[in-house]
């Protein structure tokens, strides 16, 4: 997903005024992402916000986790014997593509780490490459983000000019 798109998807999101102090009196695991992004932003990664996305973040792990354990039962149950090879393709194309998605989901798992950590370390919520805030937004759209909109988009930049 191209920086662009992934502004476009947040940046439909706009601050609801009525929401601005909802934060006050829920906690983190009350939060809406809509409550989260309403708050001013001289809250940026307070307390509440740190545990509301560490929240996010855990859960997306389980999410990860528990369709791991999905397709390692579906991939044992679809392992019988099936004489014809149009069905047989049928059903190692579906295994092969099911492989695929959980091999793009290991490697946001190793992001969701990173982010844990960065969480932890206090770095959460920053560009790695200016030290400005990444964005509620953003963040919310893609919570392993590591870089601001601008930074990635020059970065893509880069890669488009230039190639990997």
């Amino acid at each position: 997903m191209s920086a662009n798109s992934t502004a476009g998807a947040f940046a439909l999101a706009k601050k609801d005024p009525k929401l601005a102090n909802n934060w006050k009196k829920k906690s983190a695991e009350e939060l809406s992402d809509a409550e989260v992004l309403a708050m001013p932003d001289e809250e940026y990664m307070n307390d509440k916000q740190l545990a509301f996305f560490r929240l996010k973040l855990l859960g997306l792990k389980q999410d990860i986790h528990d369709s791991a354990g999905q397709t390692t039962e579906h991939l044992r149950e679809d392992t019988v014997v099936v004489p014809d090879p149009a069905d047989r393709a049928t059903i190692e194309e579906e295994h092969a593509l099911e492989l695929r998605t959980r091999d793009r989901e290991r490697k946001l798992l190793k992001k969701i780490e990173q982010s844990i950590a960065r969480l932890d370390a206090g770095d959460y919520g920053y560009c790695d490459e200016t030290g400005e805030p990444i964005g509620v937004g953003r963040l919310l759209a893609r919570p392993t983000a590591t870089l601001s909109l601008e930074a990635q988009e020059r970065r893509e930049l880069k890669q488009k000019m230039f190639g990997d």
